[in-house]
């Protein structure tokens, strides 16, 4: 029996990932990162980076954000308060996909994760307050590389789950540049 459920997104590469809950009156137990484990499940990274972010209010944005190359990062992403629409941009110019998007709600209760890989745009909104989301990244912050893309940009179409109007969001993402105006490196 495996250890992990696996869903495939119609775009190639993006993951979603359920590690199984063993519980008893006590409570339970998960393995929410195991190598072998992603290995077998065909995810081939090498992780050196926890993050950790806490959201105190529901509509609270964080992204569309990645890193190019040599600092590309492959993110799992989990949520173990609250919940999340978590989303995915296929950055990869000359991609079949390139624009598109994928998305999946991630909650404490689900105890699901994405995979987000290199050459992918990140994001989410939280869907209650506080919240708080991890993530496993395959290369170190590194601001020389990092790149984001605006959250609203209509050629991408992001079907965000909360009112525009009514997101909460940093400076640095609501005057991020649309995707046609970025270079990615992919």
């Amino acid at each position: 029996m495996s250890m992990l459920e696996i869903r495939k997104f119609e775009i190639d590469g993006v993951l979603e990932i359920r590690p199984r809950r063993f519980a008893d009156e006590r409570g339970f137990f998960s393995e929410v990162w195991r190598q072998d484990h992603l290995t077998e499940a065909g995810i081939d990274a090498l992780f050196v980076q926890d993050n950790h972010s806490f959201s105190n209010k529901r509509g609270v944005l964080r992204g569309l954000h990645f890193q190019v190359p040599p600092a590309a990062q492959d993110k799992l992403v989990r949520v173990s308060r609250g919940a999340v629409f978590d989303v995915a941009v296929d950055i990869r110019q000359g991609s079949p996909t390139f624009g598109r998007w994928v998305g999946a709600t991630l909650s404490a209760a689900e105890w699901n994760q994405l995979f987000v890989p290199k050459g992918f745009a990140h994001g989410f909104v939280t869907l209650e307050d506080e919240t708080e989301v991890l993530y496993k990244c395959t290369a170190a912050f590194a601001p020389e590389y990092e790149g984001s893309v605006r959250f609203d940009d209509p050629a991408i179409g992001i079907a965000w789950p909360l009112a525009v109007e009514s997101l909460i969001l940093s400076e640095k993402d609501r005057s991020a540049p649309l995707l046609s105006a970025v270079t990615t490196g992919f």
